[in-house]
């Protein structure tokens, strides 16, 4: 049974940082792509990050790049996302992906005021 259990968001004034977390269970994070999505009330789900098996190779959407890094803890099966410079319209709910194997966690609120 696989489970992605997000943690870390809260709410934090502009500029602030935080630092999301997405623990694995019953799923190698070290031997899977794993990314972030973020959903804000109103829009569509959108792509934040994404951290490869080969090479350690990342990908950044642009509305992130230079602030936002993933990162992966292959000791505790985790996931990382280090958000900084937080902005208003980075308020959402960050989900958790194992990118290819389709499993969604719950996700973690993040509003930036």
């Amino acid at each position: 049974h696989v489970q992605l259990v997000e943690s870390g968001g809260g709410s934090v004034q502009a500029g602030g940082s935080l630092r999301l977390s997405c623990a694995a269970s019953g799923y190698d994070v070290s031997r899977n792509c794993m990314g972030w999505f973020r959903q804000a009330p109103g829009k569509e789900r959108e792509v934040v990050a994404v951290l490869y098996t080969v090479g350690g190779r990342t990908y950044y959407a642009d509305y992130v790049k230079g602030r936002f890094t993933i990162s992966r803890d292959n000791a505790k099966n985790t996931v990382h996302l280090h958000v900084n410079s937080l902005k208003p319209e980075d308020s959402a709910l960050y989900y958790c992906v194992a990118w290819e194997a389709g499993y969604w966690g719950q996700g973690t609120q993040v509003t930036v005021s």
